[in-house]
Order: structure tokens, then sequence, then C-alpha cells
């Protein structure tokens, strides 16, 4: 009785295990590169401009930069998942200035000022994400 407990057991973990790496399969890695967590681009040097370009590929950056100066900043990815993507952009100190709050299934962004106004920013974008 204990042998086949610890069988089904086992095999329970293991198949929950392999589903679980199954959502990761299903991004397109063609139409976008990938952007890992915490990764810091500065706009300041030559690396900056060419990782720039990764940034530009996100639909919620030419609304941002028309509100933010972004060359004063450094964006800075605190999630991003299948729901939304959350940016912040810091200053040289690292001290984050701007939120931006980008949702995915609605393309809703929010853009929020964290010293001074507040929210900048918050409507519908009309380009389609893919």
């Amino acid at each position: 009785m204990n042998k086949k407990m610890i069988t089904i057991i086992a095999l329970a973990a293991i198949l929950t295990a392999c589903t679980s790496n199954q959502s990761n399969t299903d991004i397109d890695t063609e139409k976008q590169q990938p952007i890992e967590q915490n990764q810091i681009v500065q706009h300041n040097n030559e690396q900056a401009k060419e990782s720039s370009n990764q940034w530009a590929s996100l639909p919620e950056y030419n609304t941002i930069i028309q509100h933010v100066d972004v060359e004063d900043y450094s964006f800075k990815i605190v999630t991003d998942n299948e729901s939304k993507r959350i940016l912040t952009l810091q200053n040289e100190d690292g001290k984050p200035q701007f939120k931006s709050i980008f949702i995915k299934r609605t393309n809703r962004l929010k853009i929020i000022d964290l010293e001074d106004e507040g929210q900048i920013y918050n409507d519908v974008l009309n380009e389609s994400i893919s």
C-alpha cells in the first residue's frame, strides 16, 4: 500500500513539473527579443544605443518617450509576465523616478511620476501588440 502511494505521488510530481514548463514554449522568440528581469539599459553610452532597440520594440515605448525624457533615465523591468509589464525609469543614482504599467490584454498604459505629479498618463494604446 505504501509503495503504491509513493509511486502515485512521484508520478504526480513528475507530471506537474513537466506541465509547468509548457507556457514558456508558447513565446514567439522570432518576433520579440527577450528582455531579462532586472536588465538595466543606460542611455548615455554606445552599448545603450544598441540595446535601446529592445526597449523601442515594446508597444508602450513610444508613449513613454512622449511623456518622459528617457535620456536622463535608465529602464529597469520590475515585472514582465503574460498579463502585465512594469518598468521603472531610474535616475543616475538608481532611484526610480517614473513607473510604467502596461496591461497586455487591454493595451492600457499608465505612467506614474513617483516624485512630483503622480499619474501623468492613463489610456489604452492604439497599437496592437504581438
